[in-house]
């Protein structure tokens, strides 16, 4: 009797060892049992990549082609990437604090919009130093500071192309308007509305504007040029003063954007202009959604496409290639890259005739 005990108590063992060698074996395998308590099948885990986290500083929020540009590249990352967009409010002091920040949070990548663009050197250190990439956008960092480091890009558009296509608006109303030299000296007599002081646009459109008019063959004549911090208010402000410094010799207004030609439209309504056939010709650049409605109201003679879609969908698209740690090119990141660095966003002259194009 106790030998029979003997062999079912051994036999009993093995099997309880057996049983557990079983169960480990499935555990190590990625199995386990289930609620009921009986083995499952291996489980494969599978987890969504990480998004990159970008960080966006824009130089003001109450910029109006910049607000397209920031809603554009809200647009483009979609649910591909998160984008943490700040209001840098015209302060580069309050910007580098911003990048500081996100440099803290450790982003993937950064797309600055600097508030001065010679202060670009110092974003970029900072961003070295973190081996956090970064893509400025719309104000062109000096070539020096580009050259820092292989991860900075740029994102804009050639100055020089608008201003030369608003110079070009102005030449051909001329010549289909002969009356508009009000003198008949066969001289341009105009003003200028500049935007900021040293930044790269203002300087090149209103050089190339002007350019444009003289390799025409027309004779120009510099009335009156004042800066308007390409803001419509002090357009307004600017041009009141213009028209009460030359009235009526005024034959022709510049402005390096959009919002400083409405600037000045308002005030030449305020003096009688566009009723009665008393009209001025007046230009800017950007093409925003009220430069549209004023082209088609016929107060706003021509404007130049600044692409602020494809602006920021190329600052979103390289920021991103860079968050994954490739470099980009036109296959990943959907852009023509110029000299390593730069995309180049093509602008586009907009009259009446063609306003659909910038619709």
């Amino acid at each position: 009797m106790k030998k029979v005990l003997t062999v079912l108590v051994a036999a009993a063992m093995i099997t309880v060892v057996g049983c557990g060698n079983k169960n480990d074996a499935n555990n190590a395998a990625g199995g386990g049992n289930t609620a009921g308590g009986n083995a499952g099948a291996p489980k494969t885990e599978t987890s969504a990549p990480k998004k990159a986290n970008i960080g966006v500083a824009i130089y003001k929020f109450d910029d109006t082609f910049m607000t397209g540009v920031r809603n554009a590249i809200s647009a483009a990352a979609g649910d591909k990437a998160t984008v943490d967009i700040v209001d840098s409010q015209n302060s580069q002091p309050t910007q580098n604090d911003k990048v500081d920040l996100f440099i803290t949070k450790k982003v993937n990548a950064l797309a600055v919009n600097p508030v001065d663009r010679t202060a670009a050197g110092v974003i970029i250190d900072k961003a070295k130093a973190a081996n956090i990439p970064v893509v400025f956008f719309n104000r062109e960092p000096l070539a020096d500071d580009m050259k820092k480091w292989d991860k900075v890009y740029y994102v804009g558009a050639k100055a020089e192309q608008s201003g030369t296509m608003e110079g070009q608006l102005i030449v051909d109303y001329f010549k289909a308007h002969p009356e508009a030299d009000k003198n008949k000296d066969g001289t341009l007599q105009y003003v200028m509305l500049k935007g900021e002081p040293g930044h790269q646009d203002a300087e090149l459109r209103t050089k190339f504007s002007v350019k444009a008019v003289e390799d025409s063959g027309m004779k120009v004549e510099k009335l009156a040029e004042d800066t308007a911090m390409w803001d419509r208010v002090k357009g307004q402000e600017k041009m009141a003063a213009f028209l009460a410094s030359h009235g009526d010799k005024i034959e022709a207004v510049f402005a390096n954007n959009d919002d400083m030609a409405l600037g000045a439209i308002e005030a030449l309504k305020a003096k009688g202009y566009f009723k009665d056939g008393k009209f001025m010709p007046v230009v800017g650049v950007d093409a925003t959604a009220p430069a549209v409605k004023a082209l088609e109201e016929g107060t706003l003679l021509g404007t130049v496409l600044n692409d602020a879609k494809n602006q920021g969908k190329a600052t979103f698209n390289i920021a991103n290639v860079l968050a994954s740690g490739q470099t980009p090119n036109k296959d990943n990141a959907g852009y023509e890259i110029t000299d390593g660095k730069y995309v180049w966003v093509p602008y586009k002259k907009i009259t009446k005739e063609n306003i659909n194009d910038a619709k």
